[in-house]
């Protein structure tokens, strides 16, 4: 029980004690400094609102600007798929230059071959048709010279000048 009476004897003692060291720590000034501690965090909220608000409006500006972007690159990509396309139409127009090119070249150079070998072979038979001639016609030819010489020489015996001249030619 003595422990009971001490102990709320102490808890009076303190409860009463407590305000009046409150009331001592606590003055106007300190009041005072509270609400201005109060009215400058609500100036710094008011800040930080402003500062959120710019950076959302950043925020917007960068999107917007990631949609320009995006529809930038999409446009340079249609633009290069235009160009992609370009290429591959002159390449296949090139291709088919070369081809028509290349097949009037062998069709020529064929043209010749063939022209060349007949115009040849025409040529050829008829070398050997005038071969042939005029082998008979050296035949004739050498007949009659060798009767035209043994003509000449009976005339010899009968003609001096003729003998002479024939001397002269070998033919005696």
């Amino acid at each position: 029980m003595k422990k009971a009476i001490l102990g709320s004897f102490l808890f009076v003692i303190i409860c009463s004690a407590v305000p009046a060291l409150a009331a001592d720590g606590f003055t106007q000034k300190d009041r005072e400094i509270l609400i201005e501690l109060k009215v400058k965090m609500g100036e710094i909220d008011k800040r930080f609102e402003q500062v959120d608000k710019r950076f959302e409006q950043v925020d917007k500006r960068f999107s917007e600007l990631r949609g320009d972007m995006n529809n930038r690159f999409e446009q340079v990509d249609k633009r290069f798929e235009q160009v992609n396309k370009r290429f591959e139409e002159i390449l296949s127009f090139l291709a088919i230059l070369a081809g028509v090119f290349g097949s009037m070249v062998v069709a020529v150079f064929g043209f010749a071959y063939w022209d060349r070998r007949t115009i040849l072979a025409k040529a050829r038979e008829e070398v050997r048709q005038i071969t042939k001639a005029d082998k008979n016609l050296i035949k004739k030819n050498s007949l009659l010279l060798a009767k035209l010489t043994e003509a000449m020489r009976r005339m010899a015996d009968k003609s001096p000048d003729i003998r002479e001249v024939l001397r002269q030619s070998n033919l005696l």
